[in-house]
Formats: C-alpha cells, structure tokens, sequence
C-alpha cells in the first residue's frame, strides 16, 4: 500500500505541473511571453516562431506558444502583437549623427527627393536652373547680413558651380553650398573674404581648387573642408541648429524601425565637442528609442592622442576616457574620396567628364602606407571599418587586407564599396572581407554615372549579389543624411535594384528576400561586431525586435518601404510609434 500511495501522489504532482518535467518549469513572472503573428528569427532561413519570452531586456527562449506558456509558469502574457509581425530590430551600420545634425537644419536643395525630418520627401531640384532660381529665393529669405549656407547641390545634376555663379545671386554677405556628398563646399567671394582664403591655401591642402590664373574657384573639398568649420564653425555647429536637426534625424530613425545605429566617425569634428552635442541631444536609449554606437576614426584619433592613439582606443572601451555613448572596439579608416563627388580613386583612364575629368580622384591615405596605418590597431585586435570606393581603392585596400591577414582575422569591413571589378568581389571573398554597402548608389547614381566612368565600370556599382555568392557578409547602410535612415526601403532597392530612373540598374546582382532581411539585421550586426548581442531573435541576444503590419520575406520587394511600423521593442520594452 505504501508504494501505491507514493505512485498515486507522483501522479498528483505530475498533473499540477501540467504534464511538464519538474526541471523545466519556471515560476517567475519577471518574464514576459509576446506572442506574434510571426516572428522571423533570423537565426537560421526559413525559421519563424509563434511566440518570444523576454527577461531583463533579453531574449530567454522563442518558440510556439503553448510551449512557452507551459514552460515559463507565472510570466506576463503581454498580447500587444497578436495581430503584428516581428522582426530582429533593424540596424542602420553607418550614419553621421554629427553631419545629420548639421544638414537636416539646413536649406535643402537636393538634386533628387530627399527624406526630410517633416515627413515624407523634399522635392528634388532636377536642372540647373531650377537649383539657382532656389539658392537666390533662399538667399532673399534670409535675414539681412546673416551667412547663408545650403545643402544638397550635386554637380552632375546642376552643373559646375564658381564663385562667378554664387556672386550673381549675392555679392554683400557669404554664401556657402554644400555638395550633396558632404566632401565639397562651394563659396562665394564674400565668403572666400571672410574665411581670408587665398590661393595659397593650395599650397597645404590638395583640395583647393584654383582656375587657369591662380585664383580660387571658389570649391574647397575633401581634406580642406577642415577649414571651412574652422572659418564657419559658429554657423554650422550653432547649437540651435545642431539641436533641430538631431531631434529631426532620431525622429527619422524611430518612424523607420531602427533600433541600434552606428556613427562610423567618431572624433572628426572633435571628440570633445562632439562628446557635448550627443550627450545634450542623445541620453540613452530608453530615452531617445534607439541605441547608438562609436566608431573612432584614426585620423582623429592620431590628431588628439598621436603615439597614444591605439591606447587611446581601449580608455574610450574601459570608460577611462569618457565618450557620449558606447564605442565599438574598432576604428574607421579612409583610403579614397567620396563617390558623390567623383573624388573616389579610379583605376585609368579616370573621370571621363564631371568637376573631375581628367583626373583619376584622391587617395587619403596612399596605397603603400594602408597596412601600416592599419596595424598598430590590428595588433591591439581592433576591427577595421573603411571608406573605400573607386575601384582602384579597392585594389588598395585589398592589398593591405591581404598584408593584415598575415597577422590576424580580425573583422574588416568595407564601408561603402562603390565599385566592385569582378576580380575585386572574388578576392574580397577569398580574404573574408565584409562589404557595408551605401544603400543609395544605384538608386541615385547608377544613371548619370555613365559618362563620367564609362564602360565596364559603369557596370561595376555595388555588385551585393556577386559579393553574396563569394560568401562574403553583406549589409547595406544610409550614410544618412545622403540617403533616408530606412533601412526596409535601403534593402528593397537592392531586391530590385531600382533606379530614380526608368531602369532597373545591373537586374543579375539582386538579392533575395532573406539575402535583403538579413543585410538589415544579422549581417549588419556582423559589420559592427555587434552579433552576439542583436540582429536575430535568439536566447541570450537583445530583446531588440521591430514591429511590422507584415511579414517582409511574404511582401513583395517594392513593397517593403510601405510596410506599417508600428514601433519597436528595446530591451524587452514596448516603443510604440505616437503622433
């Protein structure tokens, strides 16, 4: 009868507990189950669960409901997405919240529509003389006396643009324009005045750029754009500006989706100053709805710090030298210039037509000393994120990945990749490079840089299908403010590979759905460093999720950019989109 009795109260036990194995029952209502109408993991192509459980801001466990329910006695039930779908939080891999904060306060005078803090799209100024007629109606506006600065022209869509042109507008205050690249300014003479620049400013800085008489033409780019802040720096980083245009950017960020962003450059205006202007207008991301992330750059770092700059990098990850948010143990580079303004290092004969025929671009750091440049922080085991474009870039900085290999696999990613030879995207894959893609090359470019680059490298702009097949990692990123902060409509153009134009640009090297999804969570998170902690839904990671009408890989490519957001949850709490 005693064994009877003992069998019989097992039984008892084992029908109060639901039928589940003592050990694998957690009575803890610290932990939360969101059921969904789908939730795509990422962990794995074609893994979907039904539900996901959350504790202390990460994910404990996902799966089918019931099962989580069973396993988690006692947890919240919160069915706030029985009706959504969620996806890993997205990620945007490489912004400029300091440049974002500059220009989205400024006039805009884009070349094309550009997404804007208001809502919606500014319309783009598509001829020359539609761009002058705005730039004089906006100089007319302004009040008297005050300097006036535009973003958004674009040369191969304005045209060349002088001090001559900029003087018929206004003659009696300084007019500065922004090229759209944000690596060229453009002034007129009173602005020249008031700087005190002269031609022999030519003498220190390459990008100064002087007419057949010496003088200047009134364009002052890439490595001499540091003196334009020197020069305008209480008109550009004017803190009421700076303040409405970061409100405008983490607004952008949050009506997107976005979750976990990256400023890949750190340190170029400053590292004290910029420490200041993100601590005043980015708290944290309980408060601003996003995380952020640093990234140093080297040639700032090497400015501040000198010998010590690779120590430097690990006072800023220790917290022994402060920072406004959480650096990344990695540190940006530049081998050339910028693709918006055909200043990026082209392989012969060069730029065909645009502000740089005749040229071939600009090296920032020369190809024989990439490695070296790279290496101390290599060493110490920092990741390499770097700005290379042209092609003949990226046979630069091939060749010093392949010399850094040597050494170690470390994370190295190239930031932007414009142009790709087919020889260049086997090798990039060989090495184990990972290719963070600016999102807005084809869209924008692909057309209009016909001519300018002519044939085959008029076909050689962001080939992420190829880079895919080679097994590298792909991600793509808005370099915001040149392109919208969203990154659902930055993976479906490389779906479909649409143009601004009537063609879809080099159709072969689209990615799929999943390819796409991933290249905005996982692989962005790989890009970073950052994929142990985000960018899929799996135990352990960050209760990051973003919450869509749908399921993007169920949606077709030109769709995606107007699925509903309906918000994020960060670090298991709920962010919902308000007016």
């Amino acid at each position: 009868m005693r064994y009877i009795g003992l069998a019989i109260l097992g039984l008892t036990l084992a029908a109060c507990s639901g039928g589940q194995p003592e050990s694998d029952v957690t009575a803890d209502p610290s932990v939360t189950i969101f059921p969904a109408k789908q939730i795509v993991t990422m962990a794995r192509e074609g893994d979907v669960a039904g539900a996901v459980a959350v504790k202390d801001g990460r994910v404990l466990s996902v799966g089918d409901e019931a099962d989580l329910v069973a396993s988690h006695v006692g947890a919240v039930l919160d069915e706030t997405f029985r009706d959504q779908v969620l996806v890993p939080g997205l990620i945007d891999p490489h912004v400029h919240v300091m440049l974002g904060s500059l220009q989205y306060g400024l006039p805009l005078t884009p070349p094309w529509p550009m997404a804007t803090p208001e809502g919606g799209y500014r319309a783009g100024l598509a001829t020359r003389d539609a761009f002058l007629a705005e730039v004089s109606a906006i100089e007319a506006a302004s009040p008297p006396g005050e300097t006036v600065v535009i973003y958004g022209y674009h040369n191969l869509i304005h045209g060349d643009l002088t001090r001559a042109d900029l003087d018929a507008i206004t003659t009696d205050r300084p007019l500065l324009i922004w090229h759209y690249s944000s690596h060229d300014f453009y002034l007129n003479s009173a602005a020249i005045d008031k700087a005190g620049f002269t031609p022999a400013l030519a003498d220190r800085f390459h990008g100064v750029d002087l007419d057949a008489d010496g003088a200047l033409t009134g364009r002052i780019y890439e490595d001499a754009v540091g003196m334009i802040l020197v020069a305008y720096g209480d008109v550009l980083l004017a803190a009421d500006n700076m303040k409405a245009g970061f409100d405008g950017f983490s607004k952008m960020l949050r009506e997107n989706g976005v979750t976990t962003v990256v400023e890949m450059g750190y340190g170029i205006f400053g590292l004290d100053y910029e420490n200041a202007n993100i601590t005043a207008n980015w708290s944290a991301p309980d408060v601003a709805g996003y995380r952020l992330y640093l990234v140093p750059e080297h040639r700032a770092l090497a400015g501040a710090f000198g010998d010590g700059r690779v120590d430097a990098v690990g006072d800023l990850l220790d917290g022994t030298r402060p920072a406004a948010a959480p650096v990344l143990p990695r540190v940006k580079f530049f081998t050339d210039g910028a693709f918006y303004s055909q200043t990026m290092k082209l392989s012969a004969p060069g730029y065909l037509t645009g502000q740089s025929e005749g040229t071939d671009g600009l090296w920032v750091t020369q190809p024989d000393e990439l490695a070296d440049t790279i290496r101390p922080y290599w060493d110490a085991g920092y990741g390499v994120n770097i700005h290379s474009n042209g092609d003949a870039a990226q046979t630069a900085t091939l060749r010093a990945l392949k010399d850094l290999r040597d050494s170690g696999d470390n994370s190295f990613t190239i930031e932007h990749g414009g142009l790709f030879s087919p020889e260049q995207v086997a090798e990039t894959g060989t090495l184990g490079a990972n290719v963070s893609a600016a999102s807005h090359y084809v869209f924008y470019m692909s057309s209009i840089y016909d001519a300018p680059l002519g044939e085959p490298r008029a076909t050689w702009i962001s080939p992420l299908g190829s880079l895919t097949e080679t097994g590298a990692v792909v991600t793509v990123h808005s370099d915001a403010p040149l392109a919208p902060p969203d990154p659902l409509r930055a993976a479906s153009v490389h779906m479909t590979r649409a143009t601004n134009g009537a063609v879809n640009y080099q159709p072969q090297e689209a990615l799929n759905a999943y390819e796409a999804l991933e290249a905005i969570t996982l692989d962005a998170a790989r890009a970073v460093g950052l994929d142990a902690e985000i960018g899929s839904i799996e135990a352990g990671k960050r209760a990051d999720f973003t919450v869509l009408s749908a399921n993007p890989l169920e949606t077709p490519a030109d769709a995606w950019e107007a699925l509903d957001v309906w918000g994020v949850v960060l670090g298991g709490d709920k962010r919902e989109l308000t007016e």
